[in-house]
């Protein structure tokens, strides 16, 4: 397929995809965020949707048989059903700014901004926040933010993050290939699972880190998996979790020219990434969800596509391992819930 060597971006971020910008907003004393990825055109978008507690808007008008055919943003969320609102000012946002689709001789246009949420509502932050809870506020902050460069860690809807045992965070990754394709992902942590091996500091995502983008660690020499219960892992790893500090979100995107079905079959790889970075996982309590954006600018070409569009899969779900890593590696010490980089150093 004359792919070439793979490398990280120049950012090691989602936006090494060239139309793509990220923004964040966060609420420190609620300790939640908000994230939005804004295409600078409106892209073809797709979505997978796993696990027993997903909570989404619009992911439904994503299926390749409905009317929708590309997006203006995506935004994940903390705040479980709260967070859902955030969606409503990136769309206020956009259509001010006439980025939508038009509606005949009507002076407004209709913004689709999918978006998923994920739970911190337990994490000791004030939400007391009445009958106005902060997130509608803070997608459209979000969308003021967004550029090319943006914080990984406690930011945005990784701001109150947990991941198992962890503080969660905010994490993103990318890989660009010699004949152009680029793939990148995004990633709030949150999940009911483990993300590092039991009894260790190594992350389940370490065969697919670059240039120790999460520190470097590798693996343990002796896994030991001969002689242990094959159940021990996930027993040490959910040994003081209880469940609702679940969900891990995000975006994967891609400059290639694909198709809503094409990009459903992506995101469908890309889950498998999490299962990568995370024990156990798609649990009946967690609501794990992966959009892909499509931004068209890298044309695949009818020869070997199928070949091509399965290479972008595999690449996007290592992507979404190394994101998944990435956030919890930078993520600092919050409420109690302390950080990887606190238990284990750099």
């Amino acid at each position: 397929m004359n792919i070439g060597t793979i490398r990280k971006g120049k950012l090691n971020l989602i936006t090494d995809v060239e139309g793509i910008a990220v923004g964040n907003a966060e609420d420190t004393d609620v300790r939640t965020g908000v994230t939005v990825v804004l295409p600078d055109e409106a892209a073809v978008a797709a979505v997978d949707v796993r696990g027993g507690g997903p909570g989404t808007r619009e992911t439904e008008a994503l299926d390749p048989a409905c009317l929708v055919d590309a997006v203006h943003g995506l935004v994940l969320s903390g705040g479980s059903v709260y967070g859902l609102d955030a969606a409503s000012g990136a769309v206020a946002w956009l259509g001010v700014r006439g980025r939508g689709f038009a509606l005949g001789n009507s002076p407004l246009v209709a913004p689709v901004v999918p978006s998923a949420i994920l739970f911190d509502l337990t994490n000791g932050g004030n939400k007391d926040w009445g009958e106005e809870p902060p997130y509608r506020a803070l997608g459209r902050e979000a969308c003021e933010r967004a550029g090319r460069s943006f914080s990984l860690g406690n930011a945005g809807a990784g701001f109150g993050a947990r991941a198992g045992l962890f503080k969660g965070g905010l994490g993103s990754a990318s890989a660009v290939s010699e004949s152009g394709l680029a793939v990148g992902a995004l990633i709030a942590a949150n999940p009911f699972g483990s993300v590092v091996m039991p009894g260790s500091r190594a992350f389940w995502a370490a065969p697919y880190e670059m240039d120790g983008e999460f520190g470097g660690h590798g693996w343990p020499a002796d896994m030991g998996f001969a002689s242990r219960d094959p159940f021990d892992d996930t027993k040490a790893a959910l040994a003081g979790v209880s469940p609702g500090t679940n969900t891990t979100i995000g975006v994967v995107a891609v400059n290639a020219d694909l198709t809503p079905a094409e990009a459903r079959r992506v995101a469908i790889m890309a889950q498998d990434g999490v299962a990568r970075a995370i024990r156990p996982v798609h649990t009946p309590v967690d609501g794990d969800i992966i959009f892909v954006l499509a931004t068209g600018r890298a044309p695949l070409g009818a020869e070997n596509r199928a070949a091509r569009i399965a290479w972008l899969g595999s690449l996007a779900a290592d992507c979404v391992a190394r994101s998944v890593a990435r956030g919890v590696y930078e993520a600092e010490s919050l409420g109690g819930i302390a950080s990887y980089r606190e238990r284990h150093g750099k």
